[in-house]
Protein backbone atom coordinates (compact mmCIF):
# COMPACT_ATOMS: atom_id res chain seq x y z
CA UNK A 1 0.00 0.00 0.00
CA UNK A 2 1.18 3.42 -0.92
CA UNK A 3 1.62 5.59 2.05
CA UNK A 4 1.57 9.44 2.39
CA UNK A 5 5.22 9.92 2.05
CA UNK A 6 5.04 7.79 -1.42
CA UNK A 7 2.59 10.01 -2.68
CA UNK A 8 4.07 13.01 -2.59
CA UNK A 9 7.56 11.95 -3.65
CA UNK A 10 6.09 10.75 -6.74
CA UNK A 11 3.75 13.75 -6.94
CA UNK A 12 7.01 16.42 -6.76
CA UNK A 13 8.43 14.36 -10.05
CA UNK A 14 4.96 15.45 -11.81
CA UNK A 15 5.22 18.62 -10.37
CA UNK A 16 8.79 19.11 -11.72
CA UNK A 17 7.35 18.03 -15.48
CA UNK A 18 4.17 20.34 -15.50
CA UNK A 19 6.75 22.99 -14.37
CA UNK A 20 3.95 23.72 -11.52
CA UNK A 21 6.32 26.08 -9.06
CA UNK A 22 3.82 26.63 -6.57
CA UNK A 23 2.85 22.70 -6.14
CA UNK A 24 6.28 21.72 -6.63
CA UNK A 25 7.00 24.44 -3.50
CA UNK A 26 4.72 23.33 -1.34
CA UNK A 27 5.45 19.20 -1.92
CA UNK A 28 9.24 20.11 -1.17
CA UNK A 29 8.23 21.58 2.21
CA UNK A 30 5.81 18.96 2.91
CA UNK A 31 8.59 16.24 2.02
CA UNK A 32 11.03 18.04 4.28
CA UNK A 33 8.98 18.04 7.44
CA UNK A 34 7.97 14.20 6.81
CA UNK A 35 11.88 13.61 6.59
CA UNK A 36 12.81 15.72 9.30
CA UNK A 37 9.98 13.20 11.40
CA UNK A 38 11.38 10.11 10.32
CA UNK A 39 14.35 11.20 10.92
CA UNK A 40 13.55 12.64 14.68
CA UNK A 41 15.04 11.48 17.64
CA UNK A 42 13.67 8.37 19.07
CA UNK A 43 12.11 7.72 15.77
CA UNK A 44 12.19 4.26 14.63
CA UNK A 45 12.46 5.94 10.94
CA UNK A 46 9.20 5.28 9.91
CA UNK A 47 5.88 7.80 9.43
CA UNK A 48 2.55 6.27 9.84
CA UNK A 49 0.05 7.82 7.75
CA UNK A 50 -1.71 9.44 11.24
CA UNK A 51 1.22 11.16 11.85
CA UNK A 52 1.90 12.35 8.59
CA UNK A 53 -1.82 13.92 8.62
CA UNK A 54 -1.22 15.24 11.94
CA UNK A 55 2.07 17.11 10.36
CA UNK A 56 -0.18 18.16 6.74
CA UNK A 57 -2.60 19.66 9.16
CA UNK A 58 -0.05 21.73 11.18
CA UNK A 59 1.25 22.80 8.17
CA UNK A 60 -1.91 24.11 6.55
CA UNK A 61 -2.87 25.96 10.00
CA UNK A 62 0.92 27.91 9.87
CA UNK A 63 0.22 28.43 6.24
CA UNK A 64 -3.56 30.06 6.61
CA UNK A 65 -1.89 32.18 9.73
CA UNK A 66 0.89 33.38 7.68
CA UNK A 67 -1.73 34.49 4.90
CA UNK A 68 -3.96 36.41 7.84
CA UNK A 69 -0.64 37.81 8.73
CA UNK A 70 0.15 39.10 5.15
CA UNK A 71 -3.08 40.22 4.45
CA UNK A 72 -2.88 42.64 7.68
CA UNK A 73 0.25 44.06 6.29
CA UNK A 74 -1.25 44.57 2.90
CA UNK A 75 1.06 42.01 1.28
CA UNK A 76 -1.55 40.13 -0.88
CA UNK A 77 0.88 38.81 -3.28
CA UNK A 78 2.48 36.45 -0.32
CA UNK A 79 -0.89 36.19 1.24
CA UNK A 80 -1.49 34.72 -1.74
CA UNK A 81 1.22 32.12 -2.01
CA UNK A 82 0.60 30.58 1.27
CA UNK A 83 -3.17 30.07 0.09
CA UNK A 84 -2.19 28.75 -2.79
CA UNK A 85 0.39 26.40 -1.35
CA UNK A 86 -2.49 25.86 1.52
CA UNK A 87 -4.67 24.46 -1.64
CA UNK A 88 -1.94 22.01 -2.68
CA UNK A 89 -1.56 20.15 0.90
CA UNK A 90 -5.46 19.90 1.34
CA UNK A 91 -5.11 17.34 -1.80
CA UNK A 92 -3.34 14.89 0.92
CA UNK A 93 -5.96 15.60 3.49
CA UNK A 94 -9.38 13.47 4.17
CA UNK A 95 -12.41 15.64 3.04
CA UNK A 96 -13.22 17.67 6.10
CA UNK A 97 -16.85 17.19 8.29
CA UNK A 98 -19.58 19.53 7.05
CA UNK A 99 -21.10 21.20 10.39
CA UNK A 100 -23.99 18.75 10.59
CA UNK A 101 -21.37 15.72 10.18
CA UNK A 102 -19.02 17.21 13.17
CA UNK A 103 -22.00 18.16 15.68
CA UNK A 104 -23.60 13.80 14.72
CA UNK A 105 -20.19 12.63 15.94
CA UNK A 106 -19.46 14.56 18.90
CA UNK A 107 -23.01 13.90 19.96
CA UNK A 108 -22.40 10.22 20.03
CA UNK A 109 -19.12 10.64 21.39
CA UNK A 110 -20.61 13.10 23.93
CA UNK A 111 -22.87 10.03 24.89
CA UNK A 112 -20.42 7.32 24.99
CA UNK A 113 -18.07 9.39 27.42
CA UNK A 114 -20.96 9.91 29.21
CA UNK A 115 -19.83 13.69 29.61
CA UNK A 116 -22.77 16.67 30.49
CA UNK A 117 -20.93 19.62 31.52
CA UNK A 118 -18.57 21.87 30.25
CA UNK A 119 -16.10 19.98 32.95
CA UNK A 120 -16.01 16.97 30.77
CA UNK A 121 -14.66 18.69 27.93
CA UNK A 122 -11.27 17.68 28.31
CA UNK A 123 -12.32 13.43 27.96
CA UNK A 124 -14.78 14.52 25.07
CA UNK A 125 -12.03 16.50 23.39
CA UNK A 126 -9.72 13.83 23.83
CA UNK A 127 -11.94 10.75 22.23
CA UNK A 128 -12.23 13.86 19.73
CA UNK A 129 -9.16 14.01 18.40
CA UNK A 130 -8.34 10.66 17.98
CA UNK A 131 -11.45 9.88 16.09
CA UNK A 132 -11.80 12.89 14.04
CA UNK A 133 -8.16 13.35 13.28
CA UNK A 134 -7.71 14.85 9.97
CA UNK A 135 -11.62 15.51 9.31
CA UNK A 136 -12.15 18.50 11.19
CA UNK A 137 -9.75 21.55 12.82
CA UNK A 138 -9.27 21.21 16.76
CA UNK A 139 -9.95 24.67 17.02
CA UNK A 140 -13.65 23.67 14.85
CA UNK A 141 -14.17 20.49 16.98
CA UNK A 142 -13.37 22.49 20.55
CA UNK A 143 -15.99 24.99 19.58
CA UNK A 144 -18.09 23.01 19.21
CA UNK A 145 -17.62 20.51 22.05
CA UNK A 146 -18.17 23.79 24.13
CA UNK A 147 -21.35 24.79 22.58
CA UNK A 148 -22.89 21.01 22.34
CA UNK A 149 -21.66 21.01 26.61
CA UNK A 150 -23.00 24.69 27.67
CA UNK A 151 -25.54 24.17 29.96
Amino acid sequence: METLFDRISADIKTAMLAKDKTALEALRGIKKEFIEAKTAKGGDGSLPDEQALKILQKMVKQRKDSAAIYREQNRPELAENETAEVAVIERYLPRQMSESELEEALKEIISQTGASSPQDMGKVMAEATKRLAGKAEGRIISQKVKTLLAP
